[in-house]
């Protein structure tokens, strides 16, 4: 057998950031499509990605090992992530447009036929693909579920950022700067009505509190305070970037 190339295998970790690792099989869609495209079977790429999942702390917190033996390429290709995820998201992304002869806005489906080619539709580009790539990223990791609501349907679902896009340009695709929030939630995330603290607990405002007038829905409201958020099987939120947000919801509080 070949071995992997560094293409290859930024393939499959872009698979192993997409797929919820409890549902990584030979049988999975993605995993069917891509090993096509790679011209591998379908079970040695689902067994690289088992073998990417050796390299990651949150999994071994929760005693998941991954594929006990891999190659010094995917500790390589983890590392690159872990210092720029900006900038391996989008080769992962380009290198797959590439293998299904696309272009990377047809691959992704990005609606920008209105741009003129130029710098400002590379850097649209660029951010729409971070945004896709963290969506799916941070949606994987938590299973398809809120993390404070449990909700599971995916049309109510949104990836959110801990710290803003606009605040911290490194880890705009970084997966452990994201939530999976249904939309009301994330929008009172986004409006400081309530807070996660560094040690993953809810926090309700008590704006929000207040404002919540019918009686099941502020006892519920209320039995959310102090809980623990839903935690994700993979990339956990980070703690410098949960205290750094938290900071400004309480600051937020006192300026009220």
């Amino acid at each position: 057998m070949k071995n992997w190339s560094r293409e290859e295998t930024i393939i499959a970790f872009n698979l192993y950031c997409k797929i919820a690792f409890k549902d990584s099989s030979k049988t999975h869609p993605l995993v069917v499509k891509y090993a096509e495209l790679l011209g591998r079977s379908p079970s040695a790429l689902n067994m690289k990605i088992g073998n990417i999942g050796r390299l990651d702390p949150d999994l071994k917190s929760q005693g998941i090992k991954g594929l006990v033996h891999g190659a010094k390429l995917e500790e390589e290709i983890w590392q690159e992530f872990c210092d720029n995820p900006d900038r391996l998201a989008f080769e992962s992304e380009r290198l797959i447009a590439q293998l299904s002869q696309k272009s990377i806005e047809e691959s992704l489906n990005i609606g920008i036929d209105n741009l003129p080619q130029g710098l400002e539709r590379e850097a649209v580009v660029k951010q729409r693909v971070s945004q896709s790539f963290f969506r799916s990223a941070v949606m994987s990791s938590y299973n398809h579920r809120c993390c404070i609501s449990g909700i599971t349907l995916p049309s109510l679902l949104e990836a959110c950022h801990i710290v803003a896009w606009s605040d911290d340009k490194l880890n705009r695709t970084n997966p452990k700067n994201g939530l999976c929030m249904n939309s009301f939630f994330h929008k009172a995330y986004d409006k400081h009505l309530l807070g996660i603290s560094p040690d993953m607990k809810i926090v309700i405002s008590e704006k929000l509190q207040a404002a919540s007038c019918e009686q099941s829905f502020a006892s519920y409201i209320s039995n959310l305070n102090g809980k623990k958020i839903l935690l994700p099987d993979k990339f956990l939120p980070q703690r410098e970037l949960l205290a750094f947000r938290y900071d400004n919801f309480t600051k937020h509080q006192y300026d009220e």
